[in-house]
């Protein structure tokens, strides 16, 4: 047709990858906070689900289990009694800490008052 440029679908801006691929994963609700709570050292079950208010607890272990699938988070159980399980991040789990960092201040500088889940602590 006249007049109608080609278009060079190479030329279009996509979303780069990587970046999918990490918010399909740290998007998905409470996986964040429970990787920036585990940055802080190993963590058991019930401390994590302290550290994250209003998470119960089949979506925490839901999360950690997609965490560790993913090869971030690292579950070691040791025998009781009691019998305990703690978590703690892999190499590449806790390679994330300069980002969720970056990410916090970001929010607190580019966020209004109340975008977000309410702190309770």
């Amino acid at each position: 047709m006249a007049g109608e440029q080609s278009h060079d679908v190479s030329a279009c801006k996509r979303v780069d990858e990587g970046i999918t691929r990490v918010f399909q994963l740290l998007g998905k609700r409470w996986t964040g906070p429970i990787v920036s709570v585990l940055t802080a050292g190993p963590a058991y079950f019930v401390a994590l689900r302290r550290a994250i208010p209003g998470i119960s607890e089949r979506m925490l272990s839901d999360r950690l289990t997609e965490l560790a699938a993913a090869g971030l988070v690292v579950r070691e159980v040791y025998e009781g009694p009691p019998l305990r399980v703690v978590y703690r991040l892999t190499e590449a789990g806790a390679a994330l800490e300069p980002a969720l960092t970056a990410l916090g201040l970001w929010a607190q500088e580019h966020l209004a008052d109340g975008v977000g889940p309410p702190e309770t602590c």
